[in-house]
């Protein structure tokens, strides 16, 4: 099941503006589906909520799978580039080539391949708007800062589920590093680094990452 927020794509409503609020949202469509368990996957800022659904609601949490992401109080040092491109209202193909993809030709093929694929899709979501982007701009810099008084990164302890994390060799929105302090961090984590790729590892090796993710919710 894919799940837009409040306010995201075709969703109605005002877009949150704490991370913490949202993973609240993402448990009341948990309960509301009355589905006593689920596994989460959540990508880039997605990846920030799901951990909070696991840490505020770990009973509804089976499994993680957490994507070109980040943590609390992460690394926050992205290209300069990103922010002249990433808030593009309608991206172009060359704008997820960099913010998606690996460098070689290959890479950039492989994301070719993907902007044909998402167009394939029949009903779209339409863009997001300027107030969701402020408002994920306001949720991901509050993120960003340390919880008071504990050792960077302990917080992560609580989260006991077992949880695959993936990312490209080098994403240029979120440090790739973030992804090793994660998986350093999530007691039963996993880490996976896919080469030639960046923030959207996952829609560079599509097939590769289908295998990973099955042969993992499968265990």
């Amino acid at each position: 099941m894919l799940y837009n927020g409040r306010g995201i794509a075709s969703s109605t409503g005002t877009p949150r503006s704490r991370i913490e609020d949202m993973a609240d949202d993402i448990a009341l469509v948990i309960r509301a589906l009355q589905l006593p368990q689920v596994d989460l996957l959540g990508f880039s800022i997605g990846g920030f909520q799901v951990q909070e659904v696991a840490l505020r609601h770990p009973q509804l949490v089976r499994k993680l799978l957490l994507l070109g992401t980040g943590l609390r109080g992460g690394d926050p040092k992205m290209e300069l580039k990103v922010l002249g491109v990433a808030p593009n209202p309608v991206p172009t193909a060359e704008d997820f080539l960099y913010l998606f993809f690996g460098r070689s030709e290959a890479a950039k093929q492989a994301g070719l391949a993907f902007w044909q694929r998402r167009h394939q899709r029949l009903e779209q979501d339409p863009p997001s708007s300027m107030e969701v982007a402020q408002a994920q701009a306001e949720a991901h810099a509050a993120y960003l800062q340390p919880l008071p008084g504990l050792k960077p990164y302990a917080f992560l302890s609580a989260i006991t589920q077992p949880t695959l994390i993936l990312n490209g060799v080098q994403d240029v929105r979120i440090p790739t590093i973030n992804s090793w302090h994660l998986s350093q961090n999530i007691p039963n984590a996993q880490l996976l680094i896919y080469p030639d790729a960046g923030h959207g590892a996952q829609f560079q090796y599509p097939e590769r990452f289908l295998k990973h993710a099955t042969q993992f919710l499968d265990e």
